[in-house]
């Protein structure tokens, strides 16, 4: 059996206004995930490239957003779009055999992108939770959720996700 992760990318300060749309879900999410005995992972976003004003590493627009539950000490750092860039997050993956993973966050165009990409071409089990995803442009969610699948992910709703998907201990 593959064992299973819920990751959480950049619900950060910074990140967009957009994610107050999202963030019940996304907790509701969270707790499908501990009541399943499933890996909950935070991805966070720092940006060091000099003359930004987002993602600073220590300001308080880098750090979680305040009403983002925060269950477990799963939280890895990444500097690029891409959360297998962490060398952290890719360590506990193989540490933990994990193999298929539901991905909720932002920002759709950009970091959950590429994260998703990513991983389905590494061969992981991608599965999108449709109504946890956010963008700074919420018109392109329907367009990513369609590039998603087109590259190997499953798309799925929190309802769907709450009613059907048991899980195997």
């Amino acid at each position: 059996m593959q064992k299973k992760a819920l990751v959480i990318i950049d619900i950060q300060n910074d990140i967009t206004k957009n994610y107050k749309d999202i963030i019940d879900n996304i907790n509701k999410a969270i707790d499908w995930a501990v009541n399943n005995n499933i890996h909950v992972i935070y991805i966070r976003h720092e940006n060091l490239s000099a003359g930004t004003r987002t993602f600073k590493p220590n300001t308080q627009g880098a750090e979680f957003a305040s009403d983002l539950k925060i269950v477990s000490k799963n939280v890895f750092t990444k500097y690029k779009g891409n959360a297998l860039s962490s060398e952290g997050f890719t360590d506990f993956i193989n540490k933990n055999e994990i193999g298929d993973f539901y991905i909720a966050g932002a920002d759709a165009a950009a970091c959950v992108k590429s994260t998703c990409y990513n991983l389905c071409k590494a061969n992981y089990g991608v599965n999108v939770l449709s109504d946890c995803i956010t963008s700074y442009d919420k018109r392109k969610i329907d367009e990513m959720l369609a590039y998603y699948e087109s590259k190997g992910s499953k798309i799925i709703g929190l309802k769907d996700l709450l009613l059907n998907h048991i899980v195997e201990v």
